[in-house]
């Protein structure tokens, strides 16, 4: 996954000096230095850094950025939109895109510009991150050796101890209100023992009964804190947690939860398919899910600027030049990849 020629262009990073987009911008910076430029809506925080102003929620207010700097290859979107307009923005002028977004709802605003993406050449690549985004690489690699899952569990353990990015403190906080939808599970993660995981929504679950035709895909989340995850989902299951449906509550528990760190910054992944009675599994582990976030995004950028990738908007699992990526990530930034040989299978229950 190595770069054949630096790109001609720019790369604009749109939340470039948050906790993700810092890693996105220096990596790329790396790579194609000179060429990068980070974005926000907060003007001089980008400019201090030699970039620009650019607010996801005025997608005509993007597209005039865009007009204006008139070099752009690719974005990335390390803040999430309120819609699908920034991305419209970029793909209408044949700019690739590249959305950290874990919103189902976005997401499936996003795939349905697929057409104006063909029609304008450029490639929208969506599950970019840890979750998802590394959780569909490993998903894909079990169905592929079970010849075509009907079952897929995933289980994605992050570290309480890490200080994340407000978005993502705040997706947590609001999804912790949603129901539970199937039962909780334990599972041996590597260098993690056995874990109770509880059912939470990620969109890997509604992504992948799409891209890989699974019928039923569940991914469950713990805490490396023991004590922190049985208290959240206590919480969740008598209900006390809705309130953070309301803004307010919203906020106080997300700042909350922002100043709580029990635990250390290590992740840990885990994807188990099932066929009959054919199992397999596949595991990823590794410190700092913002950072790993942010390298995910990088080397899916620095395919789309060197390599030849199909128009359209895709799902990162339907890249094949992209299947290589959990390789290239343990080969140079200390993820550890744990193949069917090495993963244990998991015992359900509570």
């Amino acid at each position: 996954m190595k770069p054949d020629a630096a790109p001609t262009r720019r790369i604009l990073v749109v939340g470039g000096y948050g906790a993700v987009g810092t890693v996105v911008t220096a990596t790329l910076d790396q790579w194609f230095p000179g060429r990068v430029m980070p974005a926000g809506r907060d003007a001089a925080r980008a400019r201090r850094l030699g970039g620009v102003r650019v607010d996801v929620t005025d997608p005509d207010g993007m597209g005039r950025a865009l007009d204006e700097l008139g070099d752009v290859a690719a974005v990335v979107l390390c803040a999430e939109p309120p819609d699908g307009g920034a991305a419209r923005a970029c793909l209408e002028r044949g700019v690739h895109l590249v959305d950290i977004g874990a919103t189902s709802r976005l997401l499936d605003a996003v795939a349905g510009l697929h057409d104006v993406a063909v029609s304008s050449g450029a490639t929208a690549v969506l599950s970019v991150g840890v979750a998802p985004g590394l959780t569909n690489l490993l998903a894909r690699r079990a169905h592929e050796d079970v010849g075509g899952a009907r079952q897929l569990d995933l289980t994605v353990m992050l570290g309480s101890g890490e200080h994340h990015g407000g978005d993502a403190v705040r997706w947590t906080v609001e999804h912790l209100a949603d129901p539970a939808t199937a039962p909780a599970q334990r599972t041996a993660l590597p260098g993690y023992g056995t874990r109770t995981a509880h059912p939470f929504p990620f969109s890997d679950q509604h992504t992948l009964p799409r891209t890989l035709g699974v019928p039923a895909v569940t991914t469950r989340l713990c805490l490396d804190s023991r004590p922190l995850t049985a208290a959240l989902f206590a919480l969740r299951r008598t209900g006390l947690l809705r309130a953070a449906r309301r803004p307010g509550v919203r906020r106080m528990l997300t700042g909350a939860l922002s100043r709580v760190h029990l635990g250390g910054d290590g992740f840990a992944l885990r994807a188990d398919a099932r066929r009959g009675d054919r199992r397999a599994a596949w595991a990823l582990t590794g410190h700092g899910q913002s950072r790993a976030t942010g390298l995910v995004a990088a080397y899916v950028v620095r395919e789309l600027v060197t390599g030849v990738p199909p128009a359209g908007v895709h799902h990162i699992e339907q890249l094949p030049a992209l299947a290589g990526l959990p390789e290239a990530l343990a080969a140079e930034h200390g993820v550890v990849l744990h193949g069917p040989d090495s993963v244990a299978g998991p015992r359900v229950g509570g």
